[in-house]
């Protein structure tokens, strides 16, 4: 069977579907590095630059048809906004906020290990 569909001539060939394992407001750890986040934005596929995808060390190098999701994300020296691919987040079961200053902008209350998305932001 051949997934590829004809778009302006062009075989194009869709991504496998994955499902995500996160949700926007949830609280995640990174699996190898420990670092801690906020989900406030998910992508299916992978969607940043070619040259930040080849930075990553091609040993730990995600493959790019995952969700990947961008993190209010901090660890002990400081704060930042991280894209990490799916296979590389576990949820944080340690039930303590995110220390990041963008969440009070973006998110209410935190509770069970999630923070609620203000209305504001909500689609």
């Amino acid at each position: 069977m051949n997934d590829a569909i004809q778009i302006f001539g062009t075989d194009v060939t869709a991504p496998p579907i994955v499902h995500a394992g996160f949700s926007i407001g949830d609280v995640v750890q990174h699996r190898l590095f420990g670092f801690r986040g906020v989900v406030f934005d998910i992508d299916p596929v992978f969607a940043n630059t070619e040259e930040w995808y080849q930075a990553i060390p091609e040993e730990v190098r995600p493959d790019k048809h995952q969700p990947f999701y961008h993190l209010l994300a901090e660890n002990g020296e400081s704060s930042y906004v991280a894209y990490v691919s799916q296979q590389n987040l576990i949820a944080d079961d340690s039930e303590e906020p995110v220390d990041h200053p963008a969440i009070s902008g973006m998110f209410g209350t935190y509770a069970n290990g999630k923070y609620q998305l203000r209305p504001l932001h909500r689609h």
